[in-house]
């Protein structure tokens, strides 16, 4: 059976865990945060995400296991006059990566886009991750303005 790309179902115990377990070893790449998810996060992403409007999540799915997550958030682009989707989150896990998961996702994560009307999804890459660069050019993203944050204390 061939990987299907579905729509999350956060009230599905296997897909809130298999969302959780892939953001979890995305997190510990050295290139992300070096580190797991918080025990906060665990326990409560799936209910957190839930509870929040103009969410997109996309998984990827082998035979009943997430291999693969898109997580993304509606917003609005005032240039254009019309809705974009923000790519916030886009993992694979590892032995799936390079087998075409990503670009599935991507691909999907377009269409649901187009569905919506969006003008564009937009996206963060770190520097040190030259995978998803490479992924993300090949898929016809282009680099256009650095992004800036600043972190708020609790």
């Amino acid at each position: 059976m061939p990987i299907s790309i579905v729509d999350a179902n956060l009230s599905e115990a296997a897909h809130g865990a298999g969302l959780v377990r892939i953001l979890d070893e995305y997190a510990r790449l050295p290139h992300i945060a070096g580190c797991g998810l918080s025990d906060d996060v665990q326990e409560n992403l799936v209910d957190r995400l839930a509870a929040t409007s103009g969410k997109q999540i996309l998984l990827a799915v082998d035979v009943g296991r997430v291999v693969g997550v898109a997580v993304c958030f509606e917003a609005f682009s005032t240039f254009a006059g019309r809705p974009l989707l923000n790519l916030h989150d886009l993992a694979v896990t590892a032995d799936y990566r390079g087998q075409g998961v990503g670009t599935m996702l991507l691909n999907a994560v377009a269409n649901r886009a187009r569905e919506l009307g969006c003008c564009r999804v937009t996206l963060e890459v770190d520097t040190a991750n030259p995978g998803a660069k490479k992924l993300y050019d090949r898929s016809g993203f282009v680099m256009t303005q650095e992004f800036w944050k600043k972190e708020l204390a609790e």
